[in-house]
């Protein structure tokens, strides 16, 4: 048996885990990575890579079917399925090497390509090897979740982990979810020229503000996507015809069937209790991402339960830095994190929605809206579909809600403002390039101040008095 002493353990080679690492071995701290599966972790091999590099390939299908509006005469287009699925293996292989063992060594960390394990309060077995750290990161990411669908381990299914090898274009693709993976996917895949049919128990894209959903739904549907609501999955069978989902309401048959109902943390296989580390469904922390029962675990990223993205693991990682390296204190906040949903048009979310907003602080919030519609650069290229929100609280916004064109690259002005405590003021002064999207937040800024300008008594008073008295 091999023993490695080190600074920090790190078990997970995602986006938290590799923030974490580089950022400690760079200044400094013995590190040792451990991964049993692809460096790089589901971001990279199965998530957002793989997904927006189809969603990519679908849009140059849509747009030369789009294009009579602006003179260009709309074409069938010729889609290769597995042409397409070369795009989205380009994509990896060309991100892959900044994730890479290779790369990661060169800076330093031990890597070792096993699965991690607990064996005591500061010890980690990964094969042969056990190491013993001063402090240990929990990053192992999230899985896609399975419900115990009867007759579901009898077909032949596929998830956000396989559908991306996927070579031969379903003719048929029912997918089994109708949150933002689910919808993604079913969108990309209907514009890819497959027949699609979502079936969502509850309400698709329920989490998200209803009127702007709304909005990402009817796109949706006027792809080709069938949405069937309020029909949860009861049965599924495999026969002659293809894969047969049963609901409340009804059968539906297809050639291929997606899961896409959300995600489970992988703490399966860490043997945490023999760390001392409680957990439910992820690792329980504090709001400094350390574990209540052992104060030398630390979890990031779906492992610490919360918000599942990408980016949330990065930034959990510079939090957990501060004190493991410096002895520094730092907590962990969700208020400022913000998420996109890749469909067409975008749906983009920081803070608090509507809905919650008016919830938390009742009759101080002040909505400032603004339609797409009515920004010139939207009209000039026909992207006129969507609308924002802005919960405003005390002068300061607490909740931004996007849909629309490049909502994704728009949400990020409001996640700035909302992380470091800038007034609407802030946004209202700033000057932007004519004419671009990114001026609709700036209008609806100004949204927010028209009312206290130009509806003010008070304001017109003092301009008329002061009119008076200036030479």
């Amino acid at each position: 048996m091999n023993r490695i002493k080190t600074d920090i353990c790190i078990i997970g080679a995602g986006s938290g885990g590799l923030s974490v690492a580089a950022g400690a071995v760079q200044m400094g701290a013995k590190v040792v990575l451990i991964e049993g599966h692809k460096m790089g972790g589901d971001c990279l091999n199965f998530g957002c890579v793989p997904s927006k590099a189809l969603i990519s390939a679908a849009k140059h299908a849509h747009a030369m079917t789009t294009g009579a509006e602006f003179g260009v005469s709309p074409v069938e287009p010729q889609v290769d399925y597995a042409k397409a699925k070369d795009h989205v293996a380009r994509a990896i292989a060309t991100i892959a090497p900044v994730d890479s063992q290779e790369r990661f060594e060169g800076l330093g960390v031990t890597v070792l390509r096993d699965h991690g394990r607990f064996i005591s309060k500061d010890e980690v077995q990964a094969g042969d090897t056990v190491v013993k750290a001063r402090r240990i990161v929990i990053a192992t990411g999230s899985s896609p979740f399975v419900p115990p669908i009867e007759g579901i381990k009898d077909v032949t299914y596929h998830t956000n982990e396989t559908i991306f090898e996927l070579r031969e274009k379903p003719e048929h693709l029912i997918v089994i979810g109708g949150g933002p993976i689910g919808m993604e996917l079913a969108q990309a895949h209907a514009r890819l020229g497959c027949e699609v049919t979502v079936l969502e128990g509850l309400k698709a894209m329920g989490k998200d503000d209803p009127e702007l959903a709304a909005v990402v739904l009817d796109s949706v549907r006027a792809d080709g996507v069938k949405i069937v609501e309020g029909q949860q999955a009861k049965k599924v069978s495999q026969g002659p015809n293809g894969i047969t989902v049963e609901t409340e309401g009804g059968s539906h048959t297809g050639s291929h069937l997606l899961v896409a109902v959300g995600r489970k943390v992988n703490i399966d296989k860490l043997d945490l209790d023999k760390g001392n580390v409680k957990h439910d469904r992820a690792v329980k922390v504090g709001a400094d991402l350390r574990s209540i029962s052992n104060r030398k675990v630390y979890a990031v990223g779906d492992a610490a339960g919360g918000l599942q993205f990408t980016h949330v693991a990065g930034y959990h990682a510079g939090v957990i830095v501060r004190p493991m390296l410096f002895g520094l204190s730092a907590k962990a906040s969700s208020e400022h994190i913000p998420w996109v949903t890749y469909t067409t048009p975008e749906l983009a979310q920081v803070g608090l929605t509507e809905a919650q907003a008016k919830e938390k602080h009742g009759g101080k919030v002040t909505v400032a809206e603004f339609e797409y519609a009515e920004n010139d650069r939207a009209i000039t290229e026909n992207l006129t579909t969507g609308r924002i929100k802005v919960m405003v609280v005390g002068g300061k916004p607490v909740g931004a809600s996007i849909v629309g064109a490049a909502a994704g690259e728009l949400i990020g002005m409001w996640a700035m403002a909302i992380a470091n405590g800038l007034k609407m003021t802030a946004i209202a002064r700033t000057v932007l390039p004519y004419p671009t999207l990114s001026e609709i937040n700036k209008r609806a800024a100004g949204a927010y101040f028209t009312p206290k300008l130009f509806d003010s008594s008070l304001v017109k008073f003092v301009v008329r008095a002061v009119q008076r008295i200036i030479p």
